[in-house]
């Protein structure tokens, strides 16, 4: 039996298959963290592996010795590297490494390093497409910190979104959501607590295709424990995302800003640049 049979033929089969998009989803960040402190925050667990394995091995001082000492105040900087593959609308999958520097208790910073790798994937469960139940988006990555040894650790960052779009374009609407980050540390002395936080907020989009976006919320994070004593407390607190980014007419971002302040108690702030780099685009 031939296409013909069924009203279509080689060329029509042809022009609706569509290349996914692939590109490198750079994202450039400047983070700040308070002495004696640590937090997760949204979804940059390359960070988290970072800040993580500094607190661990600076955890190893005196148990009379305080907090804000063991663990001094952090500026670091991180690039992520994700090859990202939007295999449609609806899926995608990416995978990467993320470099590192970040200044040292004794002033100076450390060398530019490999600090991780990562993988994941985000999909939309069901798409609202003008009707009466919001968009859900669920994103899951793993997240490795290098080199491998006592402290390493393995993030498990997972969450689930609900868009509901005011209108048929979805240029405007709002976001509810949660995360649940889990992190697994190689030394069975040391632990790392979960982290979740529960957020709302919502988006606007102009027709020059620029959007603005924000997040408010409330983390709760387990603490840290090494050697079985406390070396970062838990904590309750709001956090905020705000992000402002530049769109063309597929909706492919050309570019993207995004600023994060968490308490944790004491505010910690982050800085992140979003370039990608299209090998492919629709």
């Amino acid at each position: 039996m031939t296409n013909a049979a069924f009203g279509k033929d080689d060329n029509d089969q042809a022009a609706q298959f569509t290349p996914p998009t692939v590109y490198l989803d750079l994202r450039t960040t400047y983070a700040t963290a308070p002495g004696g402190a640590i937090g997760i925050g949204f979804g940059n667990t390359s960070l988290f592996s970072v800040l993580g394995a500094i607190a661990l091995a600076t955890g190893n001082t005196p148990p009379t010795m305080p907090t804000h000492k063991k663990l001094p105040a952090v500026h670091a900087v991180t690039v992520d590297v994700p090859l990202t593959i939007d295999l449609s609308d609806r899926v995608s999958v990416y995978g990467g490494v993320s470099v590192n520097a970040n200044t040292m208790p004794l002033g100076g910073w450390t060398d530019i390093d490999i600090a991780s790798w990562n993988v994941g994937f985000q999909a939309d469960l069901f798409k609202q497409n003008g009707g009466v139940f919001p968009t859900i988006t669920v994103q899951s990555t793993i997240t490795q910190s290098l080199p491998s040894g006592p402290f390493a650790t393995t993030n498990f960052n997972n969450v689930i979104e609900f868009d509901y779009a005011l209108d048929e374009d979805q240029t405007k609407g709002f976001l509810f959501g949660l995360q649940d980050t889990r992190v697994a540390v190689q030394s069975g002395s040391a632990e790392v607590h979960p982290s979740m936080i529960g957020y709302a907020g919502g988006y606007y989009q102009w027709p020059s295709n620029w959007k603005v976006s924000a997040r408010v919320g409330v983390q709760s994070f387990g603490g840290v424990e090494l050697l079985n004593r406390t070396l970062v407390r838990s904590f309750t607190q709001p956090i905020m995302r705000f992000d402002l980014d530049r769109m063309d007419d597929n909706d492919n971002r050309v570019f993207g800003l995004m600023v994060q302040i968490q308490w944790i108690p004491q505010p910690s702030y982050q800085l992140t640049f979003r370039t990608p780099l299209y090998l492919t685009r629709n």
